[in-house]
């Protein structure tokens, strides 16, 4: 591990993971997007495959960051596959982003492709890869990713990340499924908002092996 371990990348990531704790603890932003919703309300919302239209504006100054441990998985991922090419659904602020490009720059090169629904967070993002170095290795797609995933990637694809709209995981593998190589990693944060998703990956006859990983994580891989 070289890049994820110095500078200017490790002190950048260690900033961005502490402004996230102390947003997560402050959570203004957060309360106000939701304000007013019961739980059940709440479940809803995450489960909804439209609710994200209005959902993710609100939620615009909230980084909703992967874990330090989903972060590090991520990387260990991507390195110990030899990726060359990633898609990221879920941008925001880039702390996945910054660790996928990461093992990129350590195995040689390659590409992340990444889409972020939220403009702010798009320009939150960039800068946060020209910060840690990495803006040769990544496009970020700016828009809904239901377009700006179904055209121009790679002809195979060695990781997927999902940590997006949860209710449109099973949309956004089907864009990139056929892609995917025998051996992909997808890696699904939060996949228990999608039980539909879940159904799938784990079903015998999907072609892929999975296991929930942590607390929050659906690991799969791509047998054929």
């Amino acid at each position: 591990m070289t890049t994820l371990t110095n500078k200017p990348l490790a002190p950048l990531l260690e900033r961005l993971f502490a402004e996230a704790a102390e947003a997560a603890e402050a959570s203004p932003a957060m309360s106000a997007a939701i304000a007013g919703l019961s739980d059940e309300e709440r479940s809803k919302l995450m489960r909804s495959k439209t609710g994200y239209i209005d959902l993710y504006p609100r939620l615009k100054d909230v980084p909703l960051p992967v874990s330090r441990e989903t972060g590090l998985l991520l990387y260990m991922l991507a390195r110990s596959g030899g990726a060359r090419n990633i898609v990221e659904f879920g941008t925001s602020f880039g702390i996945s982003m910054l660790h996928l490009a990461a093992a990129l720059r350590d195995n040689g090169g390659g590409r992340v492709v990444t889409t972020e629904f939220e403009p702010s967070k798009v320009a939150r993002a960039r800068r946060n890869l020209e910060a840690g170095g990495l803006a040769d290795l990544v496009e970020i797609r700016e828009g809904d990713a239901l377009r700006t995933l179904a055209a121009d990637l790679p002809g195979s694809i060695d990781l997927l990340l999902l940590d997006g709209a949860k209710a449109l995981y099973p949309e956004i593998l089907a864009l990139v499924e056929s892609r995917l190589r025998p051996g992909a990693f997808v890696v699904a944060d939060n996949a228990d908002y999608c039980p539909e998703y879940l159904a799938h990956v784990r079903s015998p006859a999907s072609g892929y092996m999975s296991t929930p990983f942590g607390d929050d994580v659906e690991l799969s891989m791509r047998l054929a």
